[in-house]
């Protein structure tokens, strides 16, 4: 198995070149297939790859080639797998997948259809290469490409100029976290002299909490983290993400690239391990986003942008696991979150195609009896991320807030209301959405259809996974094993100090917790949606306080714009004006100016006239005659 590795990432890199340089002479039967089977077989090797990872116990590492030498800085482009990695092949590539075949129907249409499945596999060949590398500059090249991708894709239908602005303004931010990133790279080789994974976990495993620049480090992979995670205050660029086509928001913004952040913490635990410090700032950080951004999803009206919120808010959950020294439950969340994740995407995706495009909510209504494998299957998702057992994202928010609960009592309660908020705004997409009477034109409600199967399988298939998924983490406390956390062990640094067990009858009743705040948001929700049969009001009406501040995201980005941008616009005015125009090129075109009025003078010496030059020549000869006869009486 060991020899085929390197085809993991290749084949995707190959679909992108051949649509990329056959987007205008492949049909597009041939451009969809190509770009799906190769992530096919991708997934194929990633399955072959895991089993050899599970039957041996020992990680598989390429070493492809030596890259570079710089003193005593030597990188190998090679590749690791092992435990961690080989899970997240088996997402990237299975869910990458099925969302290349949801492709094939929603982009049927789009003049850029070639184009759009080249960069789908580029954007798989990128995030492959971030789980793959054995060192953090391999990780950097994969974290850096997808960074590209997600600003190509986001920014598809370009013809739009506020599509551009939230590819730019995705692309920005994360350079923000990702110069964060870099420098935290750079630190770790000044302290191991390495950047290779095992030379540098080697090296931290012999060394204490409060030992070298851990917090420094930490901190500064952390910043990284915030960015491509979209963690608080760097979460912005996430919601207009959704400018892009649906299959981007379930690939990029929800089952992978977003998840880096957590991936890359997870890896470095050791290293987060031996900086409590850091570890503190990462749980607040992500609770503090968890919370933010439940509560902005709680009045949006757009399908999409209650998910993009939902993802932020989810995200916050993962680093508030990681944060609390629950790696294996952030980890956990991370694999349950791109099952129902990626179908609630894919769902609303399937809503949006059968509404002719409509995204707000309150156009919609009464689709469940029209999409009925759209409504079943996202009603599955709904239940997934809203923690109601036994759907997958029960068992994995459960481990998190558990964990949290040993951690801070005070940081639990708050993750509780958060999980509540979470259940209430799900099933008030789903109630708006998919009961009642339709809301919208007559014109969409007469082309009202179900979705290809091209789009639907993937619906069903991303539904079982969320239904049955979380079993793979099922805790002792309900009868099982927790085969992941046995799983993850070998590279999980146990947290200094220990979260001491609380017992089966404390997680049962926090579990318990959990589910009743879940179902008592469930139920209000049913009572305003479904039996009141409440709609949002208009944008042109006046909304309560509170609510209006969540329906403008709490001013965020009007914030961000007064503080951050329009200085900046000032400051970069100034320098333009003054700095640049009147000082650099005033001195330079001052230089040049003086020079032309010089010459302006001299030229008048020059009259054409042979009388004024002999003239001249009687006055150069008198003038070296008095200074000889000077330099002779001296």
């Amino acid at each position: 198995m060991d020899k085929y590795i390197w085809l993991i990432p290749i084949l995707p890199l190959a679909g992108f070149v051949i649509n990329g340089l056959g987007r205008n002479s492949l049909s597009k039967g041939a451009i969809g297939f190509i770009g799906s089977f190769l992530v096919l077989i991708s997934f194929g090797l990633s399955v072959g790859a895991f089993l050899q990872i599970h039957a041996t116990r020992q990680p598989i590492v390429v070493d492809l080639f030596d890259w570079f030498g710089a003193g005593s800085l030597k990188i190998s482009f090679s590749f690791l797998i092992d435990q961690l990695s080989s899970l997240m092949l088996l997402i990237i590539t299975g869910v990458g997948f099925l969302i290349h075949l949801y492709s094939v129907g929603y982009m049927h249409d789009d003049k850029g259809y070639g184009k759009f499945f080249a960069y789908l596999n580029l954007f798989v060949f990128f995030m492959l290469l971030l789980v793959l590398g054995s060192n953090y500059l391999v990780m950097f090249i994969g974290w850096e490409g997808v960074g590209l991708c997600s600003y190509l894709l986001i920014g598809f239908w370009y013809t739009n100029p506020s599509y551009a602005d939230a590819a730019k303004k995705a692309f920005i931010m994360n350079r923000i976290g990702d110069l964060g990133f870099l420098i935290g790279i750079f630190l770790i080789f000044n302290t191991f002299g390495s950047i290779a994974y095992a030379d540098v976990f080697g090296k931290a495993a012999t060394m204490h909490s409060g030992d070298g620049p851990f917090v420094l480090i930490t901190l500064l992979l952390f910043v990284g983290a915030i960015g491509k995670s979209a963690q608080l205050p760097l979460f912005t660029w996430l919601p207009d993400a959704m400018a892009g086509p649906t299959p981007v928001s379930a690939l990029i913004h929800a089952a992978t690239m977003v998840t880096a952040g957590v991936y890359m913490i997870a890896r470095s635990n050791i290293l987060f391990t031996l900086a409590p410090d850091t570890m503190e700032v990462v749980a607040i950080v992500g609770l503090a986003t968890a919370l933010f951004a439940a509560l902005i999803a709680l009045t949006q009206t757009d399908i999409k942008k209650v998910l993009a919120y939902s993802t932020v808010s989810q995200l916050g959950y993962m680093f508030l696991g990681l944060g609390v020294g629950a790696y294996t439950g952030a980890f956990f969340h991370l694999l349950t979150h791109a099952f129902f994740k990626a179908l609630l995407f894919l769902g609303a995706g399937s809503v949006i195609h059968a509404v002719s495009g409509e995204q707000d909510m309150r156009k919609m209504g009464g689709l469940k009896g029209k999409l009925p494998i759209t409504f079943v299957t996202m009603l599955i998702g709904t239940l997934a991320i809203s923690g109601i057992p036994p759907f997958a994202g029960f068992f994995s928010k459960d481990e998190i807030l558990y964990y949290t609960s040993l951690h801070s009592p005070i940081m639990y309660w708050i993750g509780v209301i958060t999980a509540m908020l979470t259940s209430f705004y799900m099933f008030r997409l789903m109630f708006l959405t998919f009961w009642g009477k339709f809301r919208g034109t007559h014109e969409q409600e007469h082309h009202l259809h179900e979705s290809p199967l091209s789009m639907t399988i993937p619906l069903i298939v991303l539904a079982i996974l969320s239904a049955i998924g979380g079993f793979i983490g099922l805790p002792e406390s309900l009868g099982g094993h927790n085969w992941l956390e046995h799983w993850l062990r070998p590279l999980i640094s146990p947290t200094p100090g220990g979260l001491v067990y609380g017992g089966v009858s404390a997680e049962r009743l926090m579990m318990g917790i959990s589910v009743s705040v879940a179902l008592i948001a469930l139920i209000y929700a049913y009572i305003k949606y479904v039996k009141k049969a409440h709609v949002p009001v208009a944008d042109t009406e006046e909304r309560p306080a509170l609510a209006n501040l969540s329906y403008n995201k709490f001013y965020i980005d009007e914030i961000y714009d007064a503080l951050i941008r329009k200085p900046l616009d000032a400051l970069s005015g100034f320098f333009y004006k003054v700095v640049d125009k009147l000082g650099i090129d005033g001195l330079v075109n001052g230089l040049g100016k003086g020079t032309i009025e010089t010459s302006k003078g001299l030229r008048l010496l020059q009259t054409g006239n042979v009388g004024f030059y002999i003239f001249m020549m009687v006055v150069g000869i008198i003038a070296l005659l008095l200074y000889s006869l000077n330099g002779f009486f001296i």
